[in-house]
């Protein structure tokens, strides 16, 4: 077979079959494929989409291409993951929620997507992480802390971690199969039992529509049910900033507040518990699901998630004190000042997406999947729809490492929202709605 052909075959609008679809990827994973036949290939599905069966295809080649973890002797081993948005760092906090309840939780996770965070980059500001060990190393601290946040090691789906970087670049990061086969076959080859997805929906997410974000989850329940692992999905919402900061280290700050119950914002509390739930009923751990809605309860407001977050980061080298001295460990910026909007009055209308670019215009992001992160710049203590802003009231606090910079992405933060007089709004329910099998 010639990869310029098969990829011929998808820019007209072709079916491929699973011969051809295990050819390319085999390709992309050893090298044989181009970058650039990759991308066209990405650009080629993002037009004609792929129908289940080559979803399917796609997602178990990718899982094949390297090792398959198992975890016979533990149980129940689960793992939940985002489709991306601002501020979203609940991987920080379920992990350690679930693994405190029983669960053992090998999170293969990725890096910032587009306009959007990723785990492993909050995870890359905590000194002496190590974000990619070597699999001995990541089944000890899955049996150390019951949980292990890491990203794609080189014996993991290697065919997807080279085509994940592509599609960062060439404008091909939504598209639904790429999604689903990219997020499935990490998680086919983690070797978990049950998964749950966080669906964004909003400005802020990859498809701000709810048709679209919906459309997404159940092509997402669906793949992972016919590759033979159980899922659900929640979605969620994603008009505004997922807690009150935006930016890796201080992401890591907040994740660290709420476990250790120094600060809650309502909706990451709400949608980390949801979430959490979710898994437990999944993984057998609770009866129903308000049983499991009180596990998760329990492990955070008792300090046991704090504590297994705490052994997570010591066994994959980070400081062994960074709950009680975050500051110490994490890197901050010199250069702070906060946002003020033009007028007074409360918040109608957040582009999240636009505080996302401007996070990577600071430096907190890629343009390149070459490109070094600044892991200390971004926004903390936003606010969010229906709050107030007034001449002592700002919307947000951006940290930079020039004054130049901040003025930037002042600037376009001040535009990406909109204030308008009167009664405060009442804001969006931040869990959307569930979908399942079926």
């Amino acid at each position: 077979m010639l990869p310029q052909e098969i990829i011929r075959k998808k820019r007209d609008g072709g079916v491929l079959d699973a011969e051809e679809i295990e050819f390319l990827v085999e390709g992309i994973s050893a090298g044989r494929i181009s970058e650039g036949q990759a991308a066209a290939f990405a650009m080629a599905v993002y037009f004609h989409g792929m129908t289940r069966a080559e979803t399917v295809a796609l997602t178990l080649a990718k899982a094949a291409s390297g090792a398959r973890l198992r975890w016979d002797d533990l149980g129940p081993v689960v793992d939940k993951h985002s489709t991306g948005g601002i501020g979203d760092k609940v991987s920080l906090i379920l992990a350690p929620i679930l693994a405190a309840c029983g669960a053992y939780v090998p999170m293969i996770s990725g890096r910032g997507l587009g306009h959007t965070g990723g785990t492993l980059d909050k995870l890359d500001s905590i000194p002496g992480y190590a974000t990619a060990p070597d699999l001995e190393r990541l089944r000890a601290a899955v049996r150390t802390a019951g949980c292990a946040i890491i990203g794609q090691t080189a014996e993991l789906a290697p065919a997807d971690r080279r085509l994940y970087a592509i599609r960062d670049v060439t404008a091909t990061v939504e598209s639904v199969p790429l999604i689903v086969a990219s997020i499935l076959s990490k998680k086919l080859a983690a070797g978990l039992d049950a998964l749950v997805m966080d669906v964004k929906v909003g400005s802020g997410a990859f498809l701000p529509s709810r048709d679209a974000a919906r459309d997404l989850a159940r092509n997402l329940v669906a793949v992972a049910n016919e590759a033979g692992l159980p899922c659900r999905a929640l979605l969620t919402d994603m008009d505004q900033c997922l807690g009150h900061s935006a930016g890796n280290a201080l992401e890591v700050h907040e994740a660290i507040g709420l476990l250790t119950g120094a600060r809650k914002d309502p909706r990451l509390h709400e949608v980390t518990l949801a979430l959490s739930a979710e898994l437990l009923l999944m993984g057998g751990l609770a009866a129903d699901a308000g049983e499991a809605r009180q596990r998760a309860e329990r492990a955070l407001d008792g300090g046991a998630a704090a504590e297994r977050f705490a052994r997570m980061v010591g066994a994959l080298g980070g400081p062994h004190d960074l709950l009680e001295r975050p500051a110490r460990h994490l890197p901050a910026c010199a250069v702070q000042r906060p946002v003020y909007l033009p007028s007074a009055g409360t918040i109608a209308r957040i582009d999240a997406r636009a505080l996302g670019l401007a996070i990577i215009a600071l430096g907190g992001g890629r343009t390149n999947p070459a490109d070094a992160i600044d892991h200390a710049v971004g926004l903390s203590e936003v606010l969010g729809l229906g709050d107030r802003v007034a001449a002592d009231r700002p919307f947000a606090i951006v940290h930079a490492r020039t004054e130049a910079e901040l003025e930037a992405a002042a600037h376009a933060i001040a535009a990406a929202v909109d204030v308008v007089e009167g009664a405060a709004m009442m804001p969006s329910q931040v869990i959307i709605e569930a979908v399942g099998p079926g």
